[in-house]
């Protein structure tokens, strides 16, 4: 499987020495480091590429990090450390907010990992083609509801329609939590044992088409949503 290439070493603009690419400040002369050269979200919060996260380490780490980085603490420190307090502050807030949603983690794994999901209007172009018997009833449903009320039928008969269309759309998309989750565990078993690249591939691949399929579920419950409130 082929990785997204990243630099090991980091230099350090205080001290000009050569520093590991995720720690935060130099070895040699402890000064802050520049965010030049880093890994990714993972490493610098210092997790392994898993899907399982413990939420209080998260906000531990965080936490910690963040005092370490904050700008008041460079006030009166050379303009170099003061931009690498901001720069990282500003990276770890980003790395947090992408860590701690399960959703945005997945879809950040991916993308490091060569496969990055479509997002929510691109994944509306293409019906996968598990869905394609949900979408065709779900269809047929919304044009005869379309039809019904601008016959001016009263608004609890085809609602009542919309709901039902959507039970098998939702139950879809339990499934679909019910998939990632198991592929997810699955993940983070082969990140534990250090499972050869193409057994890896074979489980990202399987969360790229569901993380596809989910986004084009959550596009038709939202459509049917405007239904409803039209």
């Amino acid at each position: 499987m082929s990785h997204v290439s990243t630099p090991t070493l980091q230099d350090c603009k205080s001290c000009g020495g050569g520093a590991p690419i995720d720690v935060h400040f130099c070895p040699q002369c402890t000064k802050i480091l520049s965010l030049g050269r880093h890994g990714d979200f993972f490493s610098f919060l210092g997790l392994a590429r898993k899907l399982h996260v413990d939420p209080e380490d998260l906000e531990r780490r965080f936490r910690s990090l963040s005092r370490q980085f904050h700008p008041d603490f460079f006030y009166n420190a050379a303009p170099a450390e003061r931009r690498a307090s901001l720069e990282r502050s500003s990276y770890l807030n980003d790395a947090y907010r992408a860590i701690k949603n399960p959703v945005t983690r997945l879809e950040y794994l991916l993308q490091l990992e060569g496969l990055a999901a479509r997002g929510p209007q691109e994944a509306s172009k293409q019906v996968p083609a598990a869905l394609l018997e949900e979408v065709f009833a779900l269809n047929e449903e919304l044009d005869d509801v379309r039809e019904r009320r601008a016959n001016g039928a009263p608004a609890e008969e085809w609602g009542a329609q919309l709901e039902r269309a959507r039970q098998p759309i939702e139950a879809k998309r339990v499934e679909h939590e019910q998939d990632v989750a198991s592929l997810s565990a699955r993940w983070d078993d082969l990140i534990d044992r250090g499972a050869p690249d193409d057994e890896r591939r074979d489980v990202l691949t399987a969360l790229h088409d569901r993380v596809l399929e989910r986004n084009y579920i959550n596009n038709l419950l939202a459509g049917i949503e405007r239904e409803l409130s039209t």
